[in-house]
């Protein structure tokens, strides 16, 4: 079994691949050829807390997986913790062997990102360059490295709860993109207005993202919603809006529209498609440049195998991590691959 830290990820994960990588499991999901069961929740209500688990078969990478991931929102505040730890588990489905157990923040943060992006490339308006940014976390940083492959950005507006969160993200960002101006504002409406894609990040519970704040012709990116009861869009933008999700049984449960389908607001013949299968071509994507879309994601299973997959692929291929033998009486290490497992634990 190898073992893949954080930061060997970070330095193994191609975005260009990433993106790849997921834009074909939301084709190969509508062609019938990814098993992705619905995530299964534990839910810690006296710690504001939950742990998913989340498996996926793909098969035509042959390469199954799971991931386990939790969100504690107060952990910054409460223990100086990060709000999400998890791994992904790559699995051999020829014969059940453990290939890999690898940290995933970076690539979660990237499969996220690369929905968005894969979204933005269909459905957002031709010569988009303006980024609006609901959030400034480790997501809202990994979005712009990756729809940078997408669109031609040229000014993001950031906004956070916290200015330390934002000054971070203004540092980070524009270190690896020196020429990008960014515009860090003091509210959410100042984050949305006249943007052409806007992209929420936020664990919310209740709508913070205005219609009138929206725009004709732009494309919202909803990517804070993953679990039930999450939501982070006023009602009137999903009614106005063509409405495309990355997995209809998903998102209907724990997605951006989950809330409005469960009170009855919402019904399936009001999403106009999944992804896939406007990358199909079974479904058009954008027809006009003044219609509002909204891609709504919740998330699943076959992206993070997918990018994990990726990724052990060039460790493989570089020498990166440790191999551990875990079948005996005692675990043994059976050899280190790469001087980078040392350093990065």
């Amino acid at each position: 079994m190898l073992l893949l830290g954080d930061g060997e990820i970070r330095e193994l994960l191609d975005l260009k691949d990433a993106l790849e990588y997921v834009e074909n499991v939301f084709k190969w999901k509508n062609l019938g050829r990814v098993q992705n069961p619905l995530k299964t929740y534990l839910v810690y209500e006296q710690y504001n807390g939950d742990h998913r688990f989340m498996p996926a078969y793909i098969s035509d990478l042959d390469i199954a997986g799971i991931k386990i991931v939790n969100t504690h929102p107060e952990n910054r505040r409460k223990f100086g913790l990060p709000t999400v730890f998890g791994i992904i588990v790559l699995l051999n489905p020829e014969n059940g062997k453990i290939l890999a157990l690898m940290e995933a923040t970076w690539i979660t943060a990237v499969k996220t990102a690369a929905a968005s992006a894969v979204a933005t490339k269909y459905l957002a308006r031709e010569g988009a360059q303006v980024l609006g940014l609901v959030g400034a976390g480790l997501q809202a940083i990994a979005h712009v490295d990756v729809l940078m492959h997408v669109m031609d950005v040229s000014e993001v507006r950031v906004w956070s709860r916290t200015r330390r969160t934002v000054e971070r993200f203004a540092e980070i960002v524009g270190e690896k993109h020196p020429d990008l101006k960014i515009v860090k504002v003091e509210s959410i409406a100042e984050a949305v207005r006249g943007c052409d894609v806007v992209v929420t990040l936020t664990p919310s519970r209740k709508p913070i993202v205005m219609a009138e704040w929206v725009s004709r012709g732009t494309h919202v990116n909803a990517m804070g919603a993953d679990a039930p009861g999450k939501h982070e869009l006023e009602l009137s933008i999903l009614k106005a809006a063509k409405i495309v999700v990355d997995d209809f049984e998903h998102c209907s449960r724990s997605g951006e529209i989950n809330v409005a389908m469960s009170k009855g607001l919402l019904t399936k013949e009001d999403i106009h498609a999944e992804i896939g299968e406007i990358i199909l071509g079974r479904k058009p994507g954008r027809v006009s440049e003044d219609e509002i879309t909204v891609f709504a994601s919740t998330g699943i299973a076959a992206q993070d195998v997918a990018v994990a997959y990726s990724v052990y692929r060039r460790a493989l291929k570089k020498g990166f991590g440790l191999n551990v033998d875990v079948s005996g009486p005692t675990m043994k290490l059976i050899r280190q691959l790469s001087q980078h497992s040392s350093r990065s634990g």
